[in-house]
């Protein structure tokens, strides 16, 4: 496509031409009032470059099955300049202050804020989560994590007393399709506020807003190389973590390619990071706010569709109140709206690919053959794009697959339990170990069992809720090191022995 200088749309871009050619081509026509490029080309080094490998993908909407885009495939030679760029901004990255760093995070946090609505309707229109989510929820976490690290910026030195404080270095990241744009924002804020640079790789079926967030980058005047965007598949990812030029590796996605990726680098001294799968155990006692406690259980397993790894797919309900607690759980389920992504009364959204579709179905399947009760409520799902009911399934045993795997999308399985003993030892029957919730009116017993139960996180009497200050990780299959508060920077820093006093 011919460079004619002219633009389309309400907010005037940078020039990011290349040779004459558009690397980053203005559409036609705005998609629901949100421009979406013909063609997105690979950032790296502060500017907008073709892929070497010459290939391009399409990125497509899941509520309809159409092309958005075509996005740059890096090859092996991609991945080397864009490590090379990153580990050329290094140094002068890692000399500015405490407070320089902070003013561009500050400065990312409410450029983003500022072009909420855009990366919202962006975001629902690659990844098929509903509008009100990433509105209410993607958005304003992702701007609040630059906030949060912001402030640290200037105060490593408050976090590490006493110990000399270094950046990690070059650190090469790699991000799930579920939530792209807020899992860029939890994995680049902490590692540039703590002086590193960063290459990172959005999946490859949802990476415009990350691409979008290239633009904020540049608006906030980030230094070249400081960030550098890599679009591919599987291949790309392994280019990347294997990257001699890496230093950390931070990987959020599946329980198989993260043990692929800790086998890659075993023996390298490079530092890990891995949040991975989750099969979460969701508590309801007898005495709990049983209304209440169906929202969250609601919230925990039907939001983004189930697409979340510490989604309660588990529900475990105390025996006395099971009868009544599924009745209820039904006629709430009856009321979830599922549709066009793009409407804000719309509860579920598409669900994200004809992959995970499969898989969700085979794992229903599989449910009902080992003897499981299925429950879907009445619901007329769209046509085109790839959709799925919210199901339940009773009757269930610890032994079915239902139980055992992440299934990833909104697909529930309950069970009893009569003691705290008992709800301890199902919650704990599982290879993961990343989430669980607990509702219940006894705050002792909230201690007791949180004490007792393997997860990296302990929700309270609610579900799905997160926090920039807050520590997330797992244990078990569901990885290691936290990402979040001031757990989550210690993993971006190097410390050594500091000066003594006097």
């Amino acid at each position: 496509m011919a460079n004619t200088g002219k633009r389309k749309g309400r907010r005037e871009r940078p020039d990011l031409t290349f040779g004459g050619v558009w690397d980053y081509a203005p559409a036609p026509e705005s998609t629901d009032h949100v421009d979406v490029a013909e063609r997105y080309g690979l950032f790296v080094g502060g500017a907008w470059a073709r892929p070497r490998s010459g290939k391009y993908f399409a990125t497509m909407n899941p509520a309809n099955g159409r092309k958005l885009s075509d996005v740059a495939y890096a090859g092996g030679k991609d991945v080397d300049a864009a490590v090379a760029a990153a580990k050329k901004a290094l140094p002068g990255w890692s000399r500015l202050s405490g407070d320089d760093r902070a003013r561009y995070l500050y400065r990312v946090a409410r450029v983003l804020q500022e072009r909420a609505r855009e990366f919202a309707v962006l975001e629902t229109l690659d990844n098929g989560k509903p509008i009100k989510e990433t509105r209410d929820v993607d958005v304003p976490l992702a701007a609040q994590h630059f906030f949060y690290h912001a402030g640290w910026a200037d105060k490593l030195d408050m976090l590490f007393p006493g110990q000399d404080v270094q950046p990690v270095g070059v650190v090469g990241q790699v991000i799930p399709w579920n939530f792209p744009l807020l899992m860029a924002a939890w994995k680049i804020a902490p590692a540039l506020a703590a002086g590193n640079t960063v290459v990172i790789k959005p999946a490859e079926t949802s990476p415009l807003t990350a691409l979008r967030l290239c633009e904020v980058f540049m608006q906030a005047g980030l230094p070249a190389g400081v960030v550098n965007v890599v679009t591919g598949d599987g291949k790309t990812g392994r280019s990347l973590v294997t990257h001699p030029g890496v230093d950390k590796v931070a990987f959020t996605g599946s329980t198989e390619v993260g043990k692929e990726i800790q086998r890659a680098v075993a023996g390298r001294g490079v530092d890990l990071t891995l949040e991975l799968g989750g099969k979460a155990a969701h508590l309801v006692f007898e005495d709990a706010a049983l209304d209440q406690a169906v929202e969250g259980v609601v919230r925990g397993i039907f939001f983004n569709q189930g697409h979340v790894c510490c989604a309660g797919s588990r529900l475990l309900v105390q025996e006395g109140v099971h009868d009544v607690f599924v009745r209820k759980l039904k006629r709430r389920m009856g009321r979830i709206r599922v549709g066009d992504p793009l409407d804000k009364n719309t509860d579920m959204g598409a669900i994200h690919s004809r992959e995970q579709l499969q898989r969700i179905r085979e794992l229903v399947d599989a449910g009902v053959q080992e003897g499981a009760t299925l429950y879907q409520p009445e619901c007329e799902l769209p046509r085109g794009g790839y959709w799925f009911a919210p199901t339940l399934f009773t009757g269930v045993s610890q032994t079915q697959r239902i139980v055992r795997e992440e299934i990833f999308g909104p697909v529930l399985s309950v069970s009893t339990f009569r003691t705290p003993e008992e709800a301890v030892a199902k919650a704990n029957d599982t290879s993961y170990g990343l989430s669980a919730g607990i509702w219940t009116d006894k705050g002792a017993r909230i201690l007791w069992m949180a004490a007792r139960m393997r997860a990296g996180v302990v929700w309270n009497n609610t579900f799905n809720r997160f926090d920039a200050a807050s520590p997330f990780g797992g244990f078990q299959e569901s990885g290691f090191g936290r990402e979040g508060g001031r757990q989550g920077l210690r993993a971006y820093v190097r410390l050594g022995a500091g000066l003594l006093p006097g």
